[in-house]
């Protein structure tokens, strides 16, 4: 790369943080905070700031493939262009379909659904943003005409009561977060209200935590919206003159008296009823809500129900208060933008309007648009199923994975005649069942733009060559677009001229009655759209971009003028209903994120730092749950649902609800194929948004019975994974992470393999002549194994009937440190150090590799009194700020009163792998300590 930093965006989540780019002096590359960007103000998360370690070419996409096999450019683009062409000839255009994602930038995004609405003349384009935000935009067009975010990030700041309903805004959303942290430290008389069925980081940080029923939002803001009225809330004259259907809604939530909202939340009443006084007598009111809401079969009513409260209230378009949807990708907003929903038209235009319709088909000189709505994610993996739809693009997503019923999706990739993936990796879950690979450029080779969740605008930026040959997304749809005959059309040279394209669109005969507008930006150059600084829109023609901060505080509906027919929002009534009730041997599960892994982990999995915290799928399950159901802290659990199965790792904790489990969504193939968590998801969806009920699922659990227990350290990636001695995969259980200097793996088997030293070396990689040294205890069936060459660990085995007692961290560490005496080498076998090599423990600060051992020790030797103090001891919650409630609880759990933290016992065991709770120390077999003699088995 250049020596001269680059500004650019980050590839994660909605927040959409700035970041600057350079040269490390190693040649590596440096990523820090833009100071000057207005979503983060130089703030960064611990994704973020391991983005460097995820920048090579391991596992690229680098070439055309087709069958499997290498191909060329001209040959893939002929085969895909001739494919789509003859599926739609034989079968007409709704025979083809796209499949999207938020990953995109969009330029490609804005290329591919004028190919699919314009001039396939189809909607069966959709976005894996469908599964994050579709409810949202169901609920803001319901109630404001149009998809409208009203507020900005500043209003969390300048709010008296911020609301965060479904969100753990301190895992998910982390920059957000601390912004809000900021703002109450300043203005310590800021409350802060959690709404999450789990008792989350957030939650722990809240001044008041309502651990709702799982699907009870839409009843508990039905009764906020009764108890408003009740306490005469209503800003009357906003109501009457700037929204309809009030009478209704309230109508609706005439249901949702106390008692039995108290019954549907299962809240008690004066937790209930001290959420709605704060809201009754606190004007400035923000209330956040993202995928918490938006992931159930009610996903839309529940947005309304949120909404409903603030425009009774008249609290919304003005500075500090409204409803604020947050976004979990980088361009989610992007795609709702260029109408990469399939219920959309381009720049938030109507398929359902014809004189939109005329709009976008007259701008784009295209044959025909598409008047009808397409086919929704669910839906449209349905008809691959059903051969409804024949030949499908996926464009750098991973739905065999992420989609619910995922083992049904990987169905339907089989049965479709014809499948065609492009993206960046070459091995996933989905690019198996492809049919053509098309190599796709990553963060850091692309440039285009982004828009992230309050609307603004930000560039993302090359500061690599493209590698192999690899093309930008736009440039291999518009391609295959002239290959199909639609040249004239596609032929574009740049991303700039992509843009300049739909920002005229936006402004084509648009006098004010569409809220997306950014004609102001149609005639930028080639030079200007490079340095283009944030900006938000609307921006009209004739507006300036602005500086480099951007402009401030662009909130629509400060005029009560609304995007519908007579320019009045709508109050929609939304009757509470009656959430799902755990019974029996069923319960309810929520799938989610965890703090430094994102989506299926095709870009964070390759951080040694970001697998720390979480190294295998787990599941959180209630200890009375736990109990009932025989399952012991840290051992192995089998979930059913939708037909299949997922084993994971017990997390027994009481922060999780009775008659609820909670479940990462990262884990795929490549890391745990029994952890993939969308195989058990059923696919229930919301009637109105089409948004899948991800949060929601029923299954069932039980003990997953293992004959043997195993965790390694490994120099390579082994090239199998048998844990039961036969065929790969087994009917065992395995969960690889990245380590500093090689991997970690966690294994459980169901057969004892016949002969352990060989499959000891084939987990190592070596000969089978190679020795070994080895540890046994028969009698309590324990084995342990190490192979060293020149002094280097290559790997260590630990086996036992139990989840094995070995330090993570400790053992981790040997793989990058020499240990060429016998007796370093013997307490490999030990499974852990002696004082010249402590246990920094289980990883607490991702950004600073710190450890749970090593903040105690700085408690003790060097006096911290508080998270700050910790911090300057040792670096730990100065970067991103996520683990400070953590930092906060051990704190607490010295004796040390914190501000707010989290309780001790459930830190560092939930960190090292095994999910151990922190007071129980791992045992060192005395025996094994004063007989640890190595032999040489060969």
């Amino acid at each position: 790369m250049n020596d001269a930093p680059v500004r650019t965006t980050c590839p994660y989540c909605g927040v959409g943080c700035g970041l600057v780019v350079g040269p490390r002096a190693d040649g590596g590359v440096r990523i820090e905070g833009d100071p000057d960007h207005p979503a983060n103000h130089g703030r960064i998360c611990s994704k973020g700031s391991a983005l460097g370690e995820t920048l090579g070419l391991e596992g690229r996409l680098l070439y055309p493939e087709i069958g499997g096999v290498r191909s060329n450019w001209d040959t893939a683009l002929d085969r895909v262009a001739s494919s789509l062409s003859r599926t739609i000839e034989r079968h007409g255009p709704h025979s083809v379909a796209f499949y999207v994602s938020g990953q995109l930038l969009t330029e490609d995004y804005y290329v591919a659904n004028k190919l699919m609405k314009g001039f396939i003349g189809s909607a069966n384009i959709d976005t894996n943003s469908r599964l994050c935000m579709a409810s949202s935009v169901a609920g803001h067009k319901r109630a404001f005409g149009s998809d409208t975010v009203p507020g900005v990030y500043r209003d969390l700041e300048l709010a008296d009561l911020v609301v965060l309903v479904g969100s753990n805004l301190a895992w998910c959303h982390p920059v957000l977060f601390q912004r809000l942290m900021a703002a109450r430290t300043a203005r310590p008389g800021m409350k802060i209200v959690v709404i999450d069925p789990r008792a989350t980081v957030t939650a722990e940080l809240a001044d008041l935590h309502l651990a709702v029923g799982p699907d009870s939002d839409a009843a508990l803001f039905a009764g906020l919206l009764r108890a408003l009225d009740r306490a005469g809330k209503i800003d009357g004259r906003f109501v009457a003159r700037r929204t309809t259907g009030c009478a209704e809604a309230l109508r609706a939530a005439e249901a949702a008296d106390i008692e039995s909202t108290v019954a549907r939340t299962g809240l008690p009443r004066e937790r209930l009823e001290e959420f709605f006084r704060l809201f009754a007598e606190t004007e400035k009111t923000v209330t956040v809500y993202s995928q918490g809401v938006n992931q159930s079969v009610w996903g839309t009513d529940k947005v309304n129900a949120i909404i409903n409260c603030h425009l009774f209230t008249g609290r919304i378009g003005r500075s500090g208060m409204g409803p604020f949807s947050v976004t979990g990708q980088p361009n989610a907003m992007g795609g709702r933008e260029v109408g990469g929903l399939a219920n959309q038209l381009a720049c938030h235009m109507e398929l359902g309007d014809e004189t939109h319709r005329e709009i976008v088909r007259a701008f784009w000189g295209s044959p025909r648009v598409a008047d009808r709505e397409g086919l929704k994610a669910v839906d449209l993996f349905d008809a691959v199923h059903d051969r409804r739809v024949r030949a499908l693009w996926i464009m750098g997503t991973n739905p065999v994975d992420s989609m619910p019923a995922a083992a049904k999706v990987a169905a339907s990739l089989d049965r479709c005649e014809f499948v065609v993936v492009s993206d960046v990796m070459r091995r996933t879950d989905t690019t198996r069942h492809a049919d053509v690979l098309l190599p796709a450029a990553a963060w850091g080779e692309k440039s285009g733009t982004v828009t992230n969740s309050e609307r603004r605008i930000s560039r993302q930026k090359p500061f690599m060559p493209l590698p192999g040959e690899v093309r930008p997304d736009w440039d291999i749809v518009s391609a295959v677009a002239r290959c199909m005959g639609f040249g004239d059309a596609f032929a574009y040279r740049s991303a700039a001229e992509i843009f300049r394209e739909h920002a005229a669109l936006s402004a084509a005969r648009n006098d004010g009655t569409r809220d997306f507008d950014i004609g102001g930006l149609a005639e930028l150059g080639d030079a200007e759209y490079d340095d283009l600084a944030p900006v938000q829109w609307p921006l009209r023609g004739g507006a300036a971009p602005g500086t480099r901060k951007g402009p401030r505080d662009q909130r629509f509906f400060a005029t009560g003028r609304f995007y519908t027919s007579d320019g009045r929002a709508r109050m929609v009534p939304t009757p509470p209903r009656e959430p799902p009730r755990a019974g029996g041997r069923r319960l309810v599960l929520n799938s989610g994120r965890v703090r430094d892994h994102w989506h299926t982990m095709t870009r964070t999995g390759l951080s040694p730092r970001l697998s720390r915290h979480f190294a295998e799928p787990f599941c959180e399950i209630h200890p009375q749950d736990a109990a009932r159901f025989g399952i012991e802290p840290a051992a192995l659990v089998q979930l059913r649902g939708a037909g299949c199965d997922a084993v994971l790792r017990a997390l027994v904790t009481d922060r999780q609800r009775r008659g609820s489990l909670f479940a990462p969504m990262h884990w795929t193939g490549q890391f745990a194929p029994t952890g993939r968590i969308g195989r058990v998801v059923d696919a229930g969806a919301d009637p109105v948004s089409g948004q899948p009920a991800l949060k929601s699922a029923w299954v069932t659990i039980r003990p997953f019975a293992p004959a043997w227990y195993g965790f390694a350290v490994l120099r390579d990636r082994p090239r199998s994974l048998d844990t039961d001695g036969g065929a790969d995969g087994g009917s065992g259980y395995w969960a690889l992470a990245r380590a500093e200097e090689g991997w970690r793996l966690e294994l459980a088997g169901r057969r004892v393999p016949a002969d352990w030293p060989a499959y000891a070396r084939r987990l190592f990689g070596v000969r089978s002549d190679v020795s070994l040294l080895v540890y046994a205890d028969p009698a309590r069936r324990r084995l342990r194994f190490a192979h060293y060459e020149s002094g280097a660990l290559c790997g260590a085995l630990f086996v036992g009937p139990e989840p094995v007692p070995v330090s993570r961290s400790w053992a981790v560490g040997r793989l990058a440190r020499p240990a060429g005496s016998r007796v370093e080498q013997m307490r490999i076998l030990a499974g852990r150090g002696g004082e010249d090599s402590p246990d920094p423990g289980a990883t607490i600060c991702s950004c600073f590799n710190i450890g749970v051992n090593q903040i105690v020790g700085a408690i003790a030797a060097e006096g911290c009194r508080s998270v700050a103090d910790v911090g300057a001891a040792l670096g730990a919650g100065t970067n991103c700020g996520s683990c400070r409630s953590e930092i906060a609880g051990i704190l607490d759990g010295n004796g040390i009163r914190a501000s707010a933290g989290a309780d001790p016992d459930r830190i560092a065991g939930e960190t090292d792998g095994l999910l151990r709770p922190a007071g129980q120390a791992l045992p060192l077999d005395p025996e094994l300590v004063e007989t640890a003699a190595p032999t040489c088995e060969r």
